[in-house]
């Protein structure tokens, strides 16, 4: 098949909205092939007052606890709202075997097996944070999706994954093992970040809302996750041997100072579900585990970043990515 490769053209430059006068605008199953599920996988860990996932103990450095499953969940929105309420890209076609990699909790894997009711869906991640109420065809699964698959005796037709960006050290590795495990003819779909804000006019510069990317994104690198996989897919999935490669590339402003009313729904989106409690979350473990931070440095980090990303002239932008290949059919 031919290599195929499309990229969506966002605005060369995302316009200000000038037009504010008052800034107070802005404003039951439970399973895994590789461990069983026991109390142990329940015994979190509780740390400056927020609680981790247990299960492979200290390599997943974001919490679990509710206010992080909010926070998903607005992510969850948020992309939905970025690609037009489709759930994928790829060109899928009465799939019957799916699994979504990292589901967090789960509201991907259910509206898929809700879109999808004669295909099996499965939602895999470290923590057993999803809902008992879901569609019949989608089960969960602890395990570690960095770990050699136990689940994959029988071919995927689709493979998902979202957003491991800082949670994942091999996003390469991890999309060859993809390509193994779906049927030849199959497709599979990385959506991730690069977790780097800019802004085009300089406006982020010096500020605390820079600062904190810096110290914090710059700390899981350190560590040794992967923290830009955006744009590097296209790259991994020529790598693993994927055809028919399609990349789309999505501005994602922080912040309601966008012009255009989309953009501006968006950066609204983006900046609540940061403002949940997300500077924190992201940043408490990493700097406290590995860089000796203290909790309280933690967040006058994360207020810094806040209250900069709350002002008017301060536009930043990240940048959002959908890559899907197919694996040939010989």
């Amino acid at each position: 098949m031919a290599q195929e490769k499309t990229t969506s053209n966002p605005p060369a430059n995302v316009e200000v909205d000038t037009s504010y006068e008052n800034d107070a605008s802005y404003g039951d199953e439970l399973s895994s092939y590789t461990a069983s599920l026991t109390s142990s996988a329940l015994d979190y860990r509780h740390e400056n007052g927020r609680r981790y996932h247990k299960f492979r103990d200290g390599s997943y450095l974001l919490p679990n606890d509710e206010s992080e499953s909010n926070r998903l969940d607005m992510l969850h929105e948020l992309c939905l709202l970025v690609l037009q309420q489709k759930l994928h890209l790829a060109p899928i076609q009465n799939p019957q075997r799916v699994i979504d990699l990292g589901t967090g909790t789960g509201l991907w894997a259910i509206d898929f097996a809700d879109k999808y009711p004669d295909a099996e869906v499965i939602g895999c991640d470290l923590s057993p944070t999803q809902p008992t109420l879901v569609p019949p065809n989608v089960k969960f699964l602890v395990d570690d999706i960095e770990a050699e698959w136990a689940y994959d005796t029988d071919p995927f037709d689709f493979i998902h994954a979202r957003y491991l960006a800082g949670s994942v050290k091999d996003v390469g590795k991890l999309i060859k093992q993809s390509y193994r495990s779906v049927k030849p003819g199959g497709w599979v779909e990385f959506q991730d970040w690069d977790l780097y804000p800019i802004s085009q006019d300089g406006s982020i510069d010096g500020t605390g809302f820079h600062r904190y990317y810096d110290k914090v994104i710059g700390a899981f690198a350190d560590v040794g996750y992967e923290v830009r996989p955006g744009p590097k897919l296209e790259k991994w999935f020529k790598d693993a041997g994927f055809v028919n490669i399609h990349v789309e590339e999505f501005p994602i402003p922080y912040g309601v100072w966008p012009k255009d009313p989309y953009l501006k729904k968006i950066g609204a989106w983006f900046q609540a579900q940061a403002e949940d409690n997300g500077f924190e979350g992201a940043a408490l473990a990493v700097l406290t585990r590995y860089k000796n931070w203290t909790k309280e440095e933690v967040i006058a980090l994360s207020n810094e970043a806040r209250a900069d990303g709350r002002k008017r002239d301060v536009h930043p932008i990240f940048y959002f990515y959908v890559a899907y290949g197919q694996r040939p059919e010989n």
